[in-house]
């Protein structure tokens, strides 16, 4: 008598286990650790990246910037200010330089971004990057100025140009890492905490996780009068 009991007892169970197996698939897997090839890779995204600012500076007169309006409202990125000088001219010919990221066209031209800006290890929807540059009061782009070398009184090699962020954008939006001198952005999201930066001077180094908040501050303002000694920050891998 007991038996038909048992048996709804376990059909009861392997319903239960069969609910909660779709569950077990959705779950996120760590990636394998970072190796030497995906950091160099990274490093060599953001020479490039260093190389452009540097070209668009002798041709321009003054570094990228996000594209603004005549209101001052910000409409693209820098990223795609450099597409001549990272030799993507033609796409760049598609942009519609006086409308938003998000226009009917220039939305259309998200999913067509550089493989320079596309993550080498850590994962990110499509047409978005870890690559951004620091803003606000006290980063190196200021909010509706043309910022040049003579800004960097700090010096060239000790001040961060573009690093990989912890969190990716889109690649079009001007979206970067605001710093008001205080709070600092978080850095490290392709390579789970340390991270690659490139200096203003073109020069590329990798920091080492957990780099001091104060050490930071120094690294990213260009103007604070405070020279830090970077060799303290980087990452003992570095070659």
């Amino acid at each position: 008598m007991n038996t038909p009991i048992a048996i709804v007892g376990l059909g009861i169970v392997a319903v239960s286990l069969s609910l909660a197996a779709p569950a077990a698939k959705n779950k996120v897997e760590p990636l394998p650790p970072p190796t030497e090839e995906q950091f160099r890779q990274a490093q060599n995204n953001l020479k490039q990246i260093a190389i452009a600012w540097h070209s668009y500076h002798d041709t321009v007169g003054n570094f990228p910037c996000n594209e603004l309006n005549k209101d001052g409202k910000a409409l693209l990125s820098w990223r795609v200010q450099i597409l001549p000088y990272i030799e993507e001219g033609d796409l760049f010919s598609k942009f519609k330089l006086d409308e938003p990221w998000d226009s009917e066209n220039n939305k259309k031209l998200i999913d067509k971004m550089p493989k320079l800006y596309a993550p080498v290890r850590a994962k990110a929807d499509d047409g978005m990057t870890f690559y951004q540059v620091f803003t606000g009061s006290h980063g190196l782009l200021k909010p509706g100025k043309k910022v040049t070398f003579a800004a960097i009184t700090d010096g060239t090699s000790n001040t961060l140009m573009c690093v990989e962020a912890a969190k990716p954008v889109i690649w079009t939006k001007p979206d970067d890492l605001v710093f008001d001198g205080k709070d600092v952005p978080a850095l490290g999201g392709l390579f789970d905490g340390k991270w690659n930066g490139a200096m203003c001077d073109g020069s590329v180094r990798r920091f080492k996780k957990g780099v001091e908040a104060e050490t930071l501050r120094r690294l990213i303002d260009p103007q604070d009068g405070n020279i830090v000694d970077v060799d303290e920050a980087v990452d003992k891998d570095d070659k």
